[in-house]
């Protein structure tokens, strides 16, 4: 139900991610900065096309496995970095570009808005390039030479590649949004079944199914730094998910903040630096604290040298680390709990109203039945659709720790160098084991990048189960709702469509509301009524969505009287 949420109420956060990638682009007109590049060799790639789905170029390589996910290996000094990912993905990343910009168009058709936000952005983002490393933007300068003509009215390919890598800060800034609620935890010691430290994570980041479609898994070799492995998309050099070969791991989960007068570092750019040359917590910890963010978030770092996993919360304002004494695991999701934001009031407004601390909960509820954990008890916990106690709460409910939308999920071994990717739909398709050290061995690209075959982990039942097509299908007519309730379509719902529409998710609140506001928008306000009043008796997902279900509860009562 996320996609038809979204559309029924003002933009959320991935609806507000995509209007900023448009507009901060489109600033760009007047801003001429291109980065230096003179210093850095170049041999410009020339493809050798395999079959529709391998290229190479030299030891640089791109494949699809038969679990469907990108593989891409690249090398060499910045500028080339930028040029070998560009050329051998190209196709990959205008598909990319072209799923942005026709969202963004859809979300916003107006031309005239887009020009006043364009307006207030020029000057927002005045000083982004001021805070990215010179040698991340000679590698996006690189990468940006294989961007689509197609947009250049929006701006210049490599200003265009730049913000967009900001565009998600940007659009958390503007709103103050926390995006969608992201989990991650790491255990040791006791809590695993070998005792080494293993860290999971979900990236419950939606854009459409389209734009999750071409999962793309990074293998990084730069000249300078650190040899590291990323999970993203095509056309992305920042980092959401990694680790590196010294077992250093990197996740980010969005938090709440004060909102910035300016952009600064892209938060991807800054795990993407401690991806490169961070060797132990310390380090990861030096590197988060000297660059200066414009969101808040906690980045979950966990380390093979160290044995151990620690949160870093920053923010514009301030910076902390949580670390545990007397335990062995760490959970992260969307509110901050380090000593430097205890008396932080927008987070603790935030632990009580969001679905922050919910999760925390249950996956404190999780550990307590698993116990001892490994990379398949890891996924399991990933995969986990019910609310505490086990309780029904309904396909898609953000309560979830699987909350049937993840852009991926990760599972990391850090000691082992072994990292587990998940594959479509969502986190429900087998997990594809990498071996880090075999990667980067120095051997054959392509037979290092062949994945660990027996320790893979299996596809979900749930994935080829009756509820789950009951849940894609609740998806798919939860759109004709909204189009119904924004008067998109000119056509009434038939008498049984709302009935059937919720016997596809009936554990979920959101499928009550939506029909309630259907009925109170044409006048039927005994039915509006009794929706409201179901969905009242299910597990909202936020205290603000609570009270707005009551709000129209107490307008639908004042029509009936």
């Amino acid at each position: 139900m996320k996609k038809s949420r979204r559309l029924t109420i003002p933009l959320t956060g991935i609806q507000f991610f995509l209007v900023l990638c448009l507009i901060s682009c489109g600033i760009s007109k007047s801003i001429h900065h291109i980065p230096d590049i003179s210093t850095y060799a170049l041999e410009t790639p020339k493809v050798d096309k395999i079959n529709d789905s391998t290229f190479s170029f030299n030891r640089n390589y791109l494949t699809k496995n038969k679990q469907q996910l990108w593989e891409l290996y690249i090398k060499g000094n910045p500028l080339q970095l930028g040029y070998n990912n560009g050329a051998l993905t190209q196709n990959l990343m205008q598909k990319q570009e072209e799923i942005f910009f026709s969202k963004v168009e859809g979300i916003v058709p107006s031309k005239f808005k887009q020009k006043l936000l364009r307006g207030f952005l020029k000057w927002y983002n005045r000083k982004m390039y001021l805070n990215v490393r010179e040698d991340y933007q000679a590698e996006l300068y690189g990468l940006s030479q294989y961007s689509s003509d197609q947009y250049n009215f929006i701006a210049p390919k490599y200003l265009r590649s730049l913000y967009l890598h900001g565009a998600h800060d940007i659009g958390h800034a503007m709103q103050d949004l926390a995006m969608v609620g992201c989990t991650s935890l790491a255990v040791w010691n006791e809590n695993t079944e070998d005792g080494q430290l293993l860290i999971g994570r979900n990236f419950d980041f939606y854009v459409g199914d389209e734009f999750a479609k071409n999962k793309l898994i990074e293998f990084v070799e730069p000249e300078a730094g650190i040899p590291y492995m990323s999970v993203s998309w095509p056309g992305m050099i920042g980092v959401v998910s990694g680790m590196n070969k010294e077992g250093i791991t990197v996740t980010i989960n969005a938090g709440k903040s004060k909102i910035p007068l300016t952009a600064k570092t892209p938060i991807s750019l800054v795990t993407r630096e401690i991806l490169q040359y961070a060797k132990n917590i310390d380090e990861a910890i030096a590197i988060a604290k000297k660059r200066k963010v414009f969101v808040s978030e906690s980045i979950l770092v966990g380390s093979a040298n160290d044995r151990n996993a620690v949160i870093i919360e920053v923010s514009p304002e301030n910076f902390g680390v949580y670390r545990v004494e007397n335990t062995s695991r760490v959970f992260c999701t969307n509110h901050f709990q380090s000593e430097a934001y205890k008396d932080d009031k927008r987070n603790q407004k935030h632990i009580i109203e969001s679905h922050s601390e919910y999760r925390y909960e249950k996956l404190q509820e999780l550990l307590e039945e698993k116990k001892k954990l490994n990379p398949e008890k890891m996924a399991a916990v990933l995969r986990d659709k019910s609310g505490l106690k086990g309780e029904k709460i309904g396909y898609g409910n953000e309560k979830a720790i699987n909350q049937l939308l993840a852009h991926h999920a990760v599972i990391f071994s850090p000691e082992k160098r072994l990292v587990w990717v998940s594959s479509n739909p969502y986190q429900l398709g087998e997990f594809v084991c990498y071996d880090l050290n075999e990667i980067f061995s120095g051997k054959n690209a392509q037979e290092s990048l062949k994945s660990k075959t027996a320790l893979n982990i299996a596809r979900d039942p749930f994935a080829d189960s009756e509820e789950f097509n009951n849940y894609e299908i609740s998806k798919m007519l939860g759109e004709e709702v909204s189009d119904a309730i924004d008067n998109k379509k000119d056509i009434a719902l038939t008498d049984d469509f709302i009935p059937y529409y919720q016997s596809m998710n009936p554990d979920f609140w959101f499928v009550y509301y939506q029909a309630g506001k259907y009925y109170f928008d044409i006048n039927e306000f005994s039915k509006a009524k009794a929706e409201f009043e179901k969905a009242l008796t299910k597990e909202i997902t936020t205290i603000p969505d609570r009270q707005n279900v009551e709000k129209y509860l107490r307008k639908t009562l004042k029509k009936l009287k």
